[in-house]
């Protein structure tokens, strides 16, 4: 790894990026999910919805598909 590639991966880990459903600024890699793992870890790659509102929309929409009865899935 030469200078610039360590400069650049010190830039990247000091970005913010805000949710798009709760619009609270979040650190990037702690607080939103890498989707393009084949790219690397450019800001691109991660997604524009933080971790706890990507879960409550998985959760709500498993829950809206049978009402009354909801499962953790078995993975």
């Amino acid at each position: 790894m030469d200078l610039e590639d360590q400069l650049r991966f010190e830039h990247f880990l000091f970005q913010d990026r805000v949710c798009k459903r709760c619009g609270i600024t979040k650190p990037l890699t702690e607080g939103f999910y890498l989707t393009r793992r084949d790219r690397g870890h450019l800001p691109s790659s991660y997604s524009y919805e933080c971790k706890e509102c990507t879960k409550k929309r998985i959760i709500n929409a498993r829950f809206a598909e049978k009402p009354g009865f909801w499962e953790y899935p078995d993975w």
